[in-house]
Order: C-alpha cells, then structure tokens, then sequence
C-alpha cells in the first residue's frame, strides 16, 4: 500500500524582491528556459510538504505553523543536477494558511563565497523583516 503523504495543495506566489532581484537575472540569462523553470519551481512548492517529506527540499527553521524551506532547482533544458545546478530558492511556509511564498531565488555564483546562507539570511532580514522576525535568525 502507498504511504504518501495525502494533502490539498498549496497555495504559490513570488515576492516582490524575488522578482525584481535574481529572478531578473535568470530571465535574461536563461530567456525562455527561464519561464518554464519558474512554472516548474511554482509547482513544486505548491506540493512543498511532499518535498520535504522526501527530502528533496531542506527545512532550515520551523516554528510550529511557519517554516523557511531551501529548495534546489535547474533551469530547464540545462541537464543538470539541482543540486549540482548551484541554484537556490529560500521559501516561507505558512501551514495555517497553506501559502508558500518564494522569498527569492538565487545562484550560488551571485551570492556565494564564502558564506553563501550568512548572505541569504542578511538578505530575508533586511528585505523580508516581518518573516524574519517569526524565526531566530
């Protein structure tokens, strides 16, 4: 018998600084690859209980009804990885209100070394304060 976990969906949508920050620049860079891959990363996090359960997406902090989540992804077409791809989304999930909302999504090469989550965490503390203060950053 399958043991999958059995829930409705999530609710999806991307923030404001995700849009106009990094996502500006896979779309420039990956042209049309680049609106599939976002159609791609939307679905997924509208099945994101799935991912974690599997663990093909990471719980970084969790308070209960709330939890910010690392997901990895490709850019479609590339044939790569999402792990190797060195592409990243950081996503607040809210269980009371099933919404995940994609904080931003980023490449390890833009904001990377020496210590990339330092670097997302200042981010999502400066540009998503009202997320950051429901978890100890």
């Amino acid at each position: 018998m399958d043991q999958r976990p059995v829930s409705q969906n999530y609710s999806c949508s991307w923030s404001k600084y995700a849009e106009r920050h990094y996502a500006k620049v896979f779309s420039k860079r990956y042209k049309n690859a680049w609106q599939t891959t976002r159609d791609d990363i939307t679905d997924v996090c509208r099945r994101i209980d799935s991912m974690l359960a599997y663990k093909r997406a990471d719980l970084i902090f969790d308070n209960g009804l709330q939890k910010i989540v690392k997901l990895d992804f490709a850019v479609a077409g590339t044939r790569i990885s999402p792990k190797a791809s060195g592409n990243r989304c950081i996503l607040y999930v809210d269980e009371d209100l099933r919404h995940v909302e994609i904080l931003m999504a980023y490449s390890k090469n833009e904001i990377g070394p020496p210590n990339e989550t330092a670097k997302w965490k200042a981010i999502i503390k400066s540009e998503h304060s009202e997320v950051a203060k429901r978890f100890v950053f």
